[in-house]
């Protein structure tokens, strides 16, 4: 939201108070707090008919300053508010003493120093700089047409990039885009997004965290172009500044101060495979697809069905449709049978003709207007209602129902919408309406999420989201949402994936092969490829089904030859995995994430790393060429092409043409990468039988790799360089593993020291 008309007025019918001059700057405990006048105070009748700004600064975590901007502080706030794990350490507040030109709060190594002379300054430093400030025309209250609205301004130096601000599909860079963080079920090919999260990092070694759960207008370089100014409605303005002083180091941070992601099953990284939406289906069609699957070599994981495993106009009742699954208990267990796992599609809204409308209409479990009515309209089901998570009774109730299909034998939830909230309702615990159309999906998931833990335990329990908000990373996994089946879209995808990393979200997927439409064959296996290396993988379209024979034999064996891949890197993925729990790093990472000094990767949006060890650049073009960036250094390709070197050095541009069984797929040099023993299953003994490929290992390399147990036992080896040999050591290996460099492959059993010989040729040959 803008207030200015160019760079000197305001827009007509603006107004705002600005702070001018600092009245007093006290300590209280941990707290410094600064009361600003609108002007000058040169005498006492200053002081008389002129508000004033108070503004509150508090440490909740080392490294994180809270500002807390606040014009008349005695308004009612009914929340909801996000959840902020409060951990400081050390902070140390210093209040102004005779003479003193500022004041200042510390924690860890981030300081946040205010002028108290004129101008209104407040400067967050670190490591021996000016990080960002906010200066004499960033802080305003400003009355509009439209309401009171609080605004800050953050400076951006020159050559600073913006990231993050939930999924978004546009530029990478947010530098030069006005968002709203506003929920919205509007595709992947405009400016609105499934998950808005008010939370942005640059690469100047700081984040912003604007906790309200509300509509935040950001305006990144374009109120003013060398500021981001973020804008709330109401008299007040919470937000944290977070220190890096790396893009990694600030996810770690802020995820610390909004949760991390659980670890989620090893049985949820194979291939998903959906009956589509509107396709018409039974279990014959569904046994059709698992028997092709298998019968053609192409490990599956998990089987899904989408929105018509209930009768139409039902949505959402949790009965199975008697007229085409007569036996639901019986096909559930035929394909549990099968080695397989069993999503459904579910989501919050209760359609009219649905059994559980009138039930919760009386119960009161359900969303109420003003008048007392239950909210209604005709969008997406008909007089569909929907379900109020602020009532702990409703939860419980929405949660038995899952517990159902649980007991059944469903094994997770794809939790589909949770954008289209309203805000002309009354919700049971008195939240504010604007605050609950974004926090409704953080209900929503958490409340599915929470009922197939305690089901299936911890470690067990995974969701397919569209709707998120800032904490959502809590409930993983959240796929991109309704993408065309076009190169373009599969682009816009990426980015959107790309953006809610840099979020704070760990796991990310999308529709392989694109939602809206019928991918040709080539699209079709160019999608496999980019799908089989993301963190999770799911066939799924809209009126198409997506199994690869309907493309042709050629897709078959692409999806199989990934799908086999992605299944041998479950011990590397295992590893991420734990990385993603215990310090909150994405699994698919933006190039700046791991090149945060290298100007180039700050822009890259086409190509990711998968973890901090494999770059991944899919194809995006019908001939196959494909436009890559190499960092510097010698990576070497993971899946070799024809007629294509075995190496390339960076830092450079390539530009390459694949077939439909390769794309670039390099591996960091310094690299230990473990490898798995099988490729039918993601969820087998990930240690047992594991293989250290080694990378460009440079002289006098030392580091312990830790293999995760997977199904079995974790494993850990240490692998040291010394001039020409390698010395692998275990004393913890459960069985079989082995040692490849280039072409040589050392074998050993349980603990052991292996040693092998690298040359330069056959490091990477």
């Amino acid at each position: 939201m803008k207030f200015t008309d160019g760079y000197w007025q305001l827009l007509p019918g603006v107004s705002v108070l600005r702070p001018r001059w600092v009245d007093g700057a006290v300590a209280e405990g941990d707290r410094l707090v600064v009361h600003a006048p609108t002007v000058p105070v040169h005498d006492r009748g200053d002081t008389l008919n002129r508000p004033l700004v108070t503004v509150t600064f508090d440490a909740p975590a080392d490294d994180v300053i809270g500002v807390r901007i606040e014009h008349h502080k005695g308004r009612r706030d009914p929340g909801p508010h996000f959840e902020v794990n409060r951990q400081a350490g050390d902070v140390k507040v210093v209040a102004p003493g005779p003479g003193d030109t500022s004041a200042s709060i510390t924690s860890g190594g981030l300081t946040a120093r205010v002028s108290v002379s004129e101008p209104w300054r407040v400067d967050f430093e670190a490591d021996g700089r000016v990080l960002t400030s906010s200066t004499d025309r960033s802080v305003g209250v400003a009355t509009t047409r439209q309401g009171t609205f609080v605004h800050e301004q953050l400076t951006l130096d020159v050559g600073e990039h913006v990231y993050g601000l939930g999924e978004r599909f546009g530029a990478f860079v947010k530098n030069g885009q006005s968002i709203d963080v506003w929920n919205e079920d509007g595709g992947t090919a405009s400016d609105q997004a499934y998950k808005n999260v008010p939370f942005y990092l640059t690469d100047r070694g700081y984040g912003v965290f604007v906790a309200h759960p509300e509509r935040v207008s950001f305006e990144v370089g374009t109120e003013v172009a060398s500021r981001t100014q973020f804008s709330v409605a109401g008299e007040h303005l919470q937000y944290y500044v977070i220190h890096g002083p790396t893009p990694a180091e600030i996810l770690r941070r802020y995820t610390a101060l909004t949760g991390r992601a659980p670890q989620v099953p090893a049985w949820s990284y194979g291939l998903w495979l959906s009956t589509s939406f509107t396709t018409d289906y039974d279990e014959a069609t569904v046994t059709s697809f698992v028997d092709g699957m298998a019968e053609r070599g192409i490990p599956l994981s998990v089987f899904h069905f989408d929105c018509f495993w209930m009768r139409q106009f039902h949505w959402c009742d949790f009965v199975w449709d008697p007229a085409t699954f007569p036996d639901p208990e019986g096909m559930l267990g035929r394909l549990h049978e099968r080695g397989l796992r069993v999503s459904a599609w579910i989501n919050p809204y209760i359609a009219q003709r649905s059994h559980l409308f009138d039930e919760g209409a009386r119960l009161g479990y359900l969303v109420r207007t003003p008048s007392g009515d239950v909210w209604q309209w005709d969008m997406w089901q008909a007089g569909m209602g929907l379900v109020d998570f602020t009532n702990p009774d409703a939860t419980a109730w929405y949660q038995e129902k899952l517990r159902g299909l649980l007991r059944q034998g469903v094994d997770c939830f794809k939790t589909d919408f949770g954008e289209r909230i309203p805000t002309d309702v009354v919700w049971h615990d008195g939240s504010d309406p604007q605050s609950m159309h974004n926090y409704y999906a953080h209900l929503y998931n958490r409340a599915v999420f929470e009922v197939l833990e305690a089901e299936r335990g911890q470690g067990e329990a995974v969701v397919f989201a569209r709707s998120a908000t800032a904490g959502t990373q809590q409930f993983p996994v959240h796929w991109g949402g309704d993408c065309e089946s076009t190169y373009v879209a599969m682009a816009e995808s990426l980015r959107g994936g790309l953006s809610l990393a840099l979020s704070g979200f760990a796991y990310w997927s999308h529709d392989i092969g694109g939602f809206e439409g019928t991918p040709d064959p080539a699209l079709f296996k160019r999608w496999v490829a980019f799908g089989m290396l993301s963190s999770h993988s799911r066939l799924h379209g809209s009126s198409s089904y997506r199994v690869p024979w309907a493309f042709d034999e050629e897709a078959v064996d692409v999806t199989r030859a990934f799908t086999r891949l992605k299944m041998r890197l479950m011990p590397y993925l295992g590893r991420l995995a734990e990385e993603a729990t215990e310090q909150g790093l994405p699994v698919m990472r933006p190039m700046v994430l791991e090149f945060p000094g290298d100007r180039t990767a700050a822009t890259v949006d086409t190509q990711y790393l998968l973890g901090d060890a494999l770059l991944v650049a899919p194809v995006f073009q019908a001939d196959g060429r494909v436009e890559y960036y190499v960092p510097e250094g010698t990576w070497t390709r993971l899946l070799p092409g024809a007629g294509l070197p075995r190496t390339v050095s960076g830092p450079r541009w390539v530009t390459e043409e694949h077939g439909f069984d390769t794309l670039p797929l390099l591996v960091r040099p310094g690299t230990v990468l473990p490898v798995g023993g099988r490729d039918d299953q993601p969820d087998y003994a990930w240690a047992d039988g594991v293989t250290l490929r080694l990378f460009e290992l440079a002289d006098g390399h030392d580091e312990v790799v830790t293999v995760p147990a997977g199904e079995g036992s974790a494993a850990t080896f240490r692998v040291r360089r010394s001039g020409d040999q390698v010395h692998v050591t275990s004393d913890d290996a459960p069985g079989d593993w082995a040692v490849e460099a280039g072409d040589q492959v050392v074998r050993a059993q349980g603990p052991a020291e292996v040693a092998v010989s690298v040359s330069r040729t056959n490091l990477t040959a």
